[in-house]
């Protein structure tokens, strides 16, 4: 039983389709064609040996569970994109002074950790990994076969040199996205602190130069400027929500920006799996487009 058609190609392994028909299994059950062309043709490969091959056993879920590998073998130029927030029950991410740490209890936390070990980089808006003196970093016992880069998307250069990300001797490489304007001693500032600085004039240039540059999934951690200009941007192909039972008034909204749209033309996305991660109360709402 497999969430991915056996691949029929010799990548850094041998191909899938040797190792089942070397061991002699007669029967293969599987969720999902492979989206990589250059990969697939394991169905037909098998069924030409007389392994009967099953297709299409759950293949929702493993669009889901395979969106990020899905969206690398489409035509986008762009890293599969998420977006991960903690929000109080009002819509807010921080209290109205900036406060955000912690909403979300120690469960949440340890689950996004988790969560991030999964993707290519880490990314964050300047003015929120300012304020919350962000690492973007993957902690506790989960070890990444490779480490996530750090993104700082910072077009206004406000992003310091003398940030701690950039002093705090992790091997994770810093990028810092950055508009034409940004003066070139803001920028060879930066460099001299060892970051790498990406030049680019919207959010769409810079994430086609991310995917450029090998990166293919992006998980966003704030702010609310960052995931309101993605999300009208149309940049956004899935959202982690962590809905938490607390109220925090005329605090900074989670998500900015998006305007007055009307209920009747509001967009709305699809929940495609939700859990209570805690005994906090904090609850994960997982949606796609």
């Amino acid at each position: 039983y497999v969430t991915l058609e056996p691949c029929n190609h010799q990548g850094k392994q041998p191909p899938c389709t040797d190792a089942i028909l070397s061991a002699g299994i007669i029967r293969v059950v599987m969720a999902m064609a492979d989206p990589n062309a250059e990969a697939s043709g394991g169905v037909a490969r098998l069924r030409g040996a007389g392994v009967t091959v099953e297709g299409e056993v759950g293949e929702e879920a493993a669009r889901a569970l395979n969106a990020a590998f899905c969206h690398l073998h489409s035509d986008s130029d762009r890293p599969f994109v998420a977006v991960k927030l903690a929000v109080s029950m009002d819509g807010c991410i921080a209290d109205a002074e900036g406060g955000s740490q912690w909403l979300s209890g120690d469960g949440a936390r340890e689950w996004v950790h988790q969560l991030r070990a999964g993707f290519d980089a880490i990314g964050v808006g300047a003015h929120t990994a300012v304020f919350d003196s962000a690492r973007l970093t993957v902690r506790g016992s989960l070890e990444p076969r490779v480490l996530p880069r750090r993104i700082v998307f910072d077009r206004n250069g406000t992003f310091p040199a003398e940030h701690a990300m950039l002093h705090d001797g992790q091997p994770a490489p810093v990028v810092v996205a950055m508009a034409p304007t940004v003066s070139a001693e803001q920028r060879a500032a930066l460099i001299s602190a060892g970051a790498r600085v990406l030049i680019a004039e919207s959010l769409t240039d810079a994430l086609v130069a991310l995917r450029s540059d090998g990166i293919t999934s992006v998980l966003i951690e704030g702010g609310g400027r960052l995931a309101g200009a993605m999300f009208v941007e149309g940049l956004i192909d899935r959202v982690y929500q962590i809905q938490c039972p607390i109220w925090l008034g005329d605090g900074f909204p989670a998500w900015h920006g998006l305007g007055t749209p009307a209920i009747d033309s509001a967009a709305r996305w699809r929940q495609i799996r939700s859990e209570v991660l805690s005994a906090d109360g904090d609850t994960l709402m997982v949606l796609e487009r």
